[in-house]
């Protein structure tokens, strides 16, 4: 691990003599206000330009400005405002790898006395001296811009071996290390929380930073792949000790969900994935991890599906030679679309100053841009190779919905106005800005492979909004269930006992051939007989499935008398049976030839 390490004893009464100190020089949690988190900061997605993903680690305080300029020209008009600097700023020259340390700590990283992060300045020239980020920071500030810059958890390893001493108590570094170090960056080393010398230092680096004019930090392997909840909790109390309300952005991802209330509460954005690059693969399977998040979606607090890789990208690294995005114009704006309606934070990842006009429309949609910015009760409507999405429009009545087509080839994609209490609408098409007319039951539209459209539905008429029902066994009393509130293909539908949950919440839409097809509130997939059309035998298990129109997704709703029904899927029809007739919680949902048992025959309860 590099440099002298203390024993246990040593350890143990550093730390009382620390905890003594500590109290007479800093606030103490307790006493800090209850509204210090609540900063003004995020109030609404950030939208701003991340290094990253055009120069990896060797960006340059040139190529910086010259970002800030364009934004400043170009795009602060509609909203844009953060220019971060990620990860390494500290790191001596520029490099193709990773800004890794050797076993002697060699390249050495630009500290101070106290263990404290400066910038590089063979790349930074202005931070010589005891300057710092301020005259960079004052630039941006000068553009009616905001300054960002990317940390790692904890404190430099090289610190810890030269053993310096903790600013503002009496310890020193290797008191408050905890031995953990990410997998891809061996720069730092994480913090012991349980120490309070390790709060000190947090808060005097966020101090530094404070001093230098920094309005956010985004803070590297502590979301992922473990979640350091006590090192997160670190970081929110030292940017609200740091007298300078900053955004808290953690990376990367994917965030755990368990993790949801806590992050929510500590942090205003979180990574939902790993790293995002221009490929459908990665940007397909976003619409699942944003779904999941919707429940911690608010004001302050933003699920983050990283930043855009679109625009002029790797031209240092970090991946692949240098390009234009590999994502096809109507991906490009499939991305801008999902990320609009889930109120995403959007970080540009290309380029600026090589932006082409295209790039330039994509980031400068006044109405798109409002979706994200203003829209609220942003939801999933329905999951699938057609895909929906819908929000409110602030002090109006007017809808906002997004269609995606998520398949290889061109086709209608279509949702049920009523579903919003509408029986017709003016549609505006906010891509374009076409008025579309009015439509009357359904908004369809035809969309290329891969792509998405975003309208605006002004109500004419309306209608009763069908209800989210409960689907109850006779035999057990006990309802049809999505196992574990799972999101996921196949995941088992169950009885249980009722919970009130979204994930024993089902939609009925109908399909117009005398079925429906029974969508899960929560996940938005249908009700399903496991292995497609082919399955037809008793006892095949039913699980919830992305929602593709085969007919072993669609049911007949039979009358089985006493208020009761039969659900009878097309493809084999078999009724949905609660297998052996058993009453426990978890019992599994399958097919089965139809009789008269009460465990196939259900009731339809308005949740």
């Amino acid at each position: 691990m590099g440099g002298a390490r203390i024993s246990s004893v040593r350890r143990a009464g550093a730390m009382l003599a620390a905890a003594v100190l500590v109290a007479t020089t800093l606030t103490s949690g307790l006493e800090e206000p209850a509204s210090a988190w609540d900063n003004g900061v995020a109030t609404t997605p950030p939208l701003g330009w991340n290094s990253y993903d055009s120069f990896n680690w060797n960006v340059t305080e040139a190529q910086v400005k010259a970002n800030a300029d364009y934004m400043r020209d170009n795009l602060k008009q509609h909203g844009w405002q953060y220019i971060v600097i990620d990860w390494a700023w500290y790191y001596p020259g520029q490099g193709t790898g990773s800004p890794n340390q050797d076993a002697n700590f060699q390249p050495r990283l630009r500290t101070d006395a106290g263990g404290l992060l400066w910038p590089d300045t063979t790349r930074f020239p202005s931070a010589a001296g005891t300057n710092g980020f301020k005259p960079l920071a004052d630039y941006i500030h000068a553009g009616g811009l905001k300054f960002g810059v990317h940390l790692m958890r904890g404190i430099p390893r090289q610190v810890v071996a030269d053993n310096l001493p903790v600013p503002g108590t009496n310890c020193r570094a290797n008191e408050i290390d905890n031995g953990t170090t990410a997998a891809w960056l061996n720069l730092n080393w994480g913090l012991d929380m349980s120490h309070p010398c390790a709060q000190s230092y947090l808060d005097a680096q966020f101090k530094l930073l404070a001093s230098w004019g920094v309005d956010y930090v985004k803070v590297d392997d502590i979301a992922a792949p473990t979640y350091r909840q006590a090192e997160i909790e670190g970081y929110k109390l030292a940017i609200q000790r740091s007298g300078r309300p900053m955004v808290l952005s953690l990376s990367p991802g994917p965030t755990s969900t368990d993790n949801g209330a806590h992050v929510a509460a500590n942090a205003n954005m979180w990574r939902v994935v790993n790293d995002l690059w221009d490929n459908w693969p990665q940007l397909e399977a976003l619409f699942e991890r944003l779904h999941a998040w919707t429940p911690h979606r608010r004001a302050g607090a933003w699920p983050d599906p990283d930043m855009i890789p679109i625009g002029r990208l790797s031209q240092r690294g970090p991946v692949g030679e240098p390009r234009y995005s590999n994502l096809t114009p109507d991906e490009q704006r499939t991305l801008m679309t999902l990320w609009s309606i889930t109120k995403s934070p959007l970080m540009w990842g290309g380029d600026l100053t090589q932006n082409r006009a295209s790039e330039l429309a994509l980031m400068t949609n006044s109405a798109v841009l409002a979706v994200d910015q203003h829209s609220t009760n942003n939801r999933q409507l329905f999951s699938g190779t057609h895909t929906a999405w819908t929000a409110d429009v602030p002090g109006s009545g007017d809808k906002y919905i997004a269609l995606f087509n998520r398949g290889t080839a061109t086709a209608t994609v279509s949702a049920s106005l009523a579903e919003f209490g509408i029986g017709s609408a003016t549609v505006v098409d906010l891509w374009s800005g076409a008025n579309l007319g009015t439509v009357s039951g359904t908004l369809s539209r035809s969309l290329p492979a891969h792509g998405a459209g975003l309208y605006r539905l002004t109500p004419r008429t309306t209608v009763p909004v069908p209800p989210e029902q409960t689907l109850t066994a006779r035999h057990s009393g006990k309802v049809a269930d999505v196992f574990q509130l799972s999101t996921e293909d196949g995941a088992d539908v169950v009885q249980w006992a009722a919970n009130g949950q979204t994930n024993q919440r089902w939609r009925f839409r109908d399909v117009g051939d005398g079925t429906f097809t029974v969508v899960n509130v929560h996940s938005g997939k249908c009700l399903d007989v496991y292995g497609g059309t082919g399955a037809t035998a008793d006892g095949v298990r039913v699980a919830q499935w992305t929602c593709n129109g085969q007919t072993n997704q669609r049911w007949r709703v039979q009358d089985a008398g006493g208020g009761y029904v039969r659900l009878v899927a097309q493809h084999s029809g078999k009724c949905l049976d609660v297998t052996g007739a058993a009453t426990t919680d978890g019992a599994k949902l399958v097919q089965w030839t139809c009789g008269t048992g009460a465990n196939q025959q259900w009731t339809r309860r308005d949740a």
